[in-house]
């Protein structure tokens, strides 16, 4: 076999293996644990395992690829309408940070992230918040360990530190500026998902809005994030390595990117959801593949169902995927035609030395 037959076979088997690997299906884990209703979700990159918190009671689940799921911790001491509506691991300090729902008591715990010992639990208390709407959302932290917790009902941000202290973070009257309609979808429910970027502040989304605001950490101060269209129904909220932000609502998911630093932004693509299941939460996983988790937290609220399997799925952009898809057959062919021209360059090369011989 000569070696332009061999080069030409690594070549197609090199091009196949590209193909096959984009052509993968989406990654989906049912896992079951009868009537947890899993409302959200994180990934932890030390154990390779994603980590749910219940909208029925105060416990977090630990479900790894294969579907296996472990009770992480269960906090007896919390009342018994305790709900984790938020969770966030701390990677620098080995722990995972939980928003507690809780109509009698909201409040912002910190776990042992191997052992589930609690380390602090800190009310959140709230004057302008009734007894029945008090509440803890969604939760980011910073590199420093400060838990950055969003309250639906009362448009604020709490702030607590690595040591449980707490502070009312930002009030900005941003939040409350945009007038919307009572008795519409998602009417009741204000700033919903957040994320930390590591340029220093906060992405954070609200429902009855569809708007994203960009928050300093070191004031508390707001600007509204410009947006080629509304986040409706916006919910949980990720981000990927690259800047890409996944924000998840019922039924669908947006891509959104900025290259002003979120002075303004752009949805660039939709996946839709399954509505029926109603997706709640989004991380990004292993390979920084994004995850949502089917929770049905729609029947979960009604609090009278049983359910025991739920799902955590892989989705991605199609629009990303197309892009992908160009660039690797641009590379493919500016690959095979350096391989045409270095086997024009031999044949001319064996052909001189051939004349040379002669």
């Amino acid at each position: 076999m000569s070696i332009f037959t061999k080069t030409t076979i690594i070549i197609l088997i090199f091009t196949f293996s590209i193909q096959s690997s984009y052509c993968k299906d989406a990654h989906v884990i049912n896992f079951r644990s009868p009537n947890l209703y899993p409302e959200s979700l994180a990934w932890d990159p030390s154990s390779q395992h994603f980590i749910v918190g219940s909208l029925r009671r105060p416990t977090l689940q630990s479900v790894s690829d294969a579907a296996v799921v472990d009770t992480l911790l269960s906090d007896t001491s919390l009342p018994s309408d305790s709900a984790f509506l938020g969770i966030a691991v701390d990677t620098q300090l080995r722990r995972i940070v939980v928003a507690v729902h809780s109509p009698s008591s909201p409040a912002v715990a910190a776990y042992n992230l191997r052992t589930g010992t609690r380390i602090f639990l800190t009310p959140l208390p709230d004057s302008n918040a009734t007894s029945t709407t008090a509440g803890a959302n969604d939760v980011a932290v910073d590199f420093s360990g400060n838990a950055y917790v969003t309250n639906s009902a009362s448009n604020l941000i709490y702030k607590v530190n690595k040591d449980g202290e707490f502070s009312a973070f930002s009030r900005s009257p941003l939040f409350s500026q945009y007038a919307v309609e009572p008795n519409t979808p998602y009417s009741w429910c204000g700033l919903n998902g957040v994320v930390f970027v590591s340029k220093g502040y906060l992405l954070v989304v609200q429902s009855n809005t569809g708007k994203m605001f960009k928050v300093n950490v070191d004031d508390g101060s707001a600007r509204t994030v410009l947006l080629n269209k509304p986040l409706t129904g916006a919910d949980g909220m990720a981000i990927r390595r690259d800047g890409v932000v996944v924000v998840v609502s019922k039924e669908k998911a947006y891509f959104i990117k900025s290259d002003s630093s979120w002075s303004e932004g752009v949805v660039f693509d939709e996946t839709a959801l399954d509505a029926d299941r109603f997706a709640s939460a989004v991380t990004i996983g292993g390979d920084h593949r994004i995850y949502v988790l089917y929770g049905h937290i729609g029947e979960g609220i009604m609090g009278n169902t049983q359910r025991e399997e739920f799902g955590i799925v892989e989705i991605e952009s199609e629009q990303e995927s197309k892009e992908d898809s160009v660039w690797i057959f641009v590379l493919m062919g500016l690959g095979l035609t350096y391989f045409m021209f270095w086997r024009f360059q031999m044949r001319q090369l064996v052909t001189n030395m051939n004349k040379k011989a002669a």
